[in-house]
């Protein structure tokens, strides 16, 4: 394997490159001979698929999945706001 530093840039750029995933916001790390996903997601497809994405760039490399999968949900109230006029 490269170095870690390197590997993790390389996997970075793969996940924010391929327009299946196309994220930013999920940590890449390395321990040992793993690959550790970690962060959240709005979809368990896009969890699996940036998965798919590091096995295409490292073929049989174990990896951890720490992904979350977190759906947002539209707010249920009102908001109420009020105007401040200066004095």
């Amino acid at each position: 394997m490269e170095k870690p530093q390197y590997l993790v840039a390389r996997l970075r750029r793969a996940l924010a490159e391929d327009p299946r995933t196309a994220e930013l916001g999920v940590q890449v790390t390395i321990r040992g001979e793993v690959v550790v996903l970690d962060g959240e997601v709005t979809s368990d497809q896009r969890k699996q698929q940036m998965e798919a994405v590091i096995r295409e760039q490292l073929p049989g490399v174990v990896i951890h999945n720490d992904v979350r999968v977190s759906v947002p949900t539209a707010p249920t109230g009102t908001e109420h706001l009020s105007t401040h006029e200066g004095s």
